[in-house]
């Protein structure tokens, strides 16, 4: 799924504020926040490293609280072209780096235009100088643990896992499927905030247990993953940036953090799914109403060993939690995709075909829907609202990854039609025979 650059820049930069931008933090708990991000040496997708200033950490912060995320996308340039009118001011900020190398760029943007009254951007000076090898260097280790590190309040950290289970019936290919469990801990509370087993391993999947999670138990602030595919991807990167929430991943083969998932991993394995398998499990449905029914009567009810509570009663112990806006629930939920605009005016996603505003004509634009609905598509070019993709033919009405309901199991009733059919065939085969067979004018017995 390929998202608007404008787009991938703004989900890197709420990447490095999204802790920081945490509504319950105070003034000097921001500031030192900040002041940690700006300290560290970054890495962008090239694996270049990437030093931010706090002024610009600063500005982001700002363009989020009072815009949204749509406030950390991508501004029109206002010094296109200063660089080719004025190469001097490189010159001198080149002089400036080497003079002082802990200048950060923004701080050698600002000196630019005190000096001389024009406004060159900070990347823009920033690229100059790294390709001068200039680049600022400041290692900083990040030297958080995790191993027992503990979230203060319920939904301050979920933490996500995917565990492989048993092999479930499927009758939609007359076999089966081995079942998948997406679920979500509260690392505060230990609390089971929601679980659902699936079929498919996918991104979709993912985005359905953390909705309804949502829906049940609030808004997180944080959510750990590790690196799957379910976990690492740009839809879910953009729900975390709309909801305001900071999603963390675990470095690869670095277990750390992850001990809680593990425990009770083993616990659902042992408790639940031995159980399950012994009884016999008929389908996916039937998997899920049992584990939904388990987890509310049984496990998160019991008394942990650690906390010393019931994981509900711990959550709920610190007052309800913070519910989130329906109408920005679902468009955090939305996928977003690029399509060039034909010369008819059409653009096409997943087979389908859709008629979009003609001043959009080879103009490239972002289509944003819902997956479980391919009939409403929103448009929008540069990052503005363009009016809806109206369908003109839609031969698919959901995403492929979107799991199909399985089909009704069918229960025998025990009629053979065939059977049926050979028996008034031989009845009246043995009917016919007998009146052929029957002398009623006694002229058998005359021929002997």
């Amino acid at each position: 799924m390929s998202l608007d650059p404008a787009e991938v820049l703004a989900l890197r930069r709420y990447a490095l504020i999204a802790e920081a931008a945490n509504p319950r933090l105070t003034a000097r708990e921001r500031g030192q926040l900040v002041r940690e991000v700006a300290a560290r040496v970054h890495e962008r997708p090239d694996g270049s490293p990437w030093v931010v200033s706090r002024t610009s950490l600063d500005r982001w912060l700002r363009w989020y609280r009072t815009q949204g995320f749509e406030g950390l996308k991508r501004k029109p340039r206002g010094d296109a072209g200063v660089v080719r009118r004025h190469p001097e001011l490189i010159e001198e900020a080149v002089a400036l780096r080497l003079e002082h190398p802990a200048r950060s760029a923004a701080h050698i943007a600002d000196i630019l235009f005190a000096r001389h009254g024009v406004r060159v951007a900070e990347r823009t000076v920033s690229k100059h100088l790294r390709r001068r090898g200039l680049d600022r260097q400041q290692m900083s280790a990040d030297t958080r643990a995790f191993g027992r590190y503990e979230a203060e309040r319920p939904n301050g950290r979920w933490i996500g896992d995917v565990l492989v289970g048993p092999w479930v019936p499927y009758p939609r290919q007359a076999g089966s499927l081995q079942a998948r469990l997406f679920l979500l801990v509260d690392d505060h509370s230990r609390l089971l905030v929601h679980g659902s087993w699936c079929t498919r391993e996918n991104t979709r999947a993912g985005q359905q247990v953390l909705r309804a999670a949502i829906q049940r138990r609030g808004l997180p602030e944080q959510i750990y993953f590790d690196n799957g595919a379910p976990f690492a991807n740009a839809a879910l990167e953009r729900t975390c940036a709309v909801l305001g929430i900071h999603l963390i991943h675990s470095r690869p083969y670095s277990p750390e953090g992850r001990g809680k998932q593990e425990r009770l991993n083993r616990v659902i394995r042992e408790r639940f799914l031995l159980e399950a398998e012994h009884a016999g499990i008929s389908d996916l449905d039937q998997l899920n109403d049992r584990f939904l029914a388990w987890i509310e009567a049984y496990l998160n009810c019991r008394v942990h060993t650690e906390t010393g509570q019931t994981p509900i009663a711990r959550f709920q112990a610190q007052g309800p939690p913070r519910a989130v806006d329906p109408q920005l629930l679902r468009e955090a939920f939305r996928w977003s995709c690029l399509r060039r605009v034909t010369r008819t005016a059409c653009v096409h996603l997943l087979g389908n075909r859709y008629q979009v505003d003609p001043a959009l004509v080879g103009r490239q634009v972002e289509l944003r829907y819902d997956p479980e609905d391919l009939s409403r598509i929103t448009v929008h070019f540069q990052g503005a609202p363009a009016g809806l993709a109206v369908p003109f033919r839609l031969g698919r009405h959901v995403h492929p990854q979107v799991p199909q309901a399985q089909p009704p199991a069918v229960t025998t009733t025990g009629i053979d039609y065939l059977g049926v059919v050979l028996n008034q065939f031989e009845q009246a085969t043995a009917e016919s025979i007998a009146y052929r067979d029957l002398d009623l004018d006694g002229s058998r017995g005359q021929g002997r």
